[in-house]
């Protein structure tokens, strides 16, 4: 079964836009990445200030390849190195192995 990584991101309020703005001009870049299954970005509503960002892989491995490759390449260049301040204050990786999954069931056709 796949696994899944969630970054826990905390952005301060002022940060917000800045954050979902590289991550807008970073889309395709783990699209085509060899293993990769999913990925979301997650606002939070209430309650928190972390984002979750959440990628789903085929295994550990495909997540690795992807870390010391098209990852360090999309992130070189930016941070603090860069000229740019990082938008999270702090970052915390959550790894899960998907042990049960579901999805919509198709809706049956009406016979008229």
């Amino acid at each position: 079964m796949s696994i899944v990584k969630i970054n826990a991101l905390t952005v301060p309020a002022e940060q917000r836009e800045v954050l979902e703005r590289r991550f807008a001009s970073r889309a395709g870049v783990v699209e085509g990445s060899d293993g990769f299954e999913w990925f979301e970005l997650l606002r939070p509503l209430e309650g928190t200030d972390r984002y979750l960002v959440y990628t789903r892989w085929r295994d550990e491995a495909a997540f690795q390849a992807w870390m010391e490759g098209p990852m360090k390449a999309a992130h070189r260049g930016g941070g603090e190195e860069g000229g740019r301040r990082p938008a999270a204050s702090d970052s915390t990786v959550w790894t899960f192995e998907v042990v049960q999954q579901a999805g919509p069931k198709p809706k049956e056709e009406s016979g008229e």
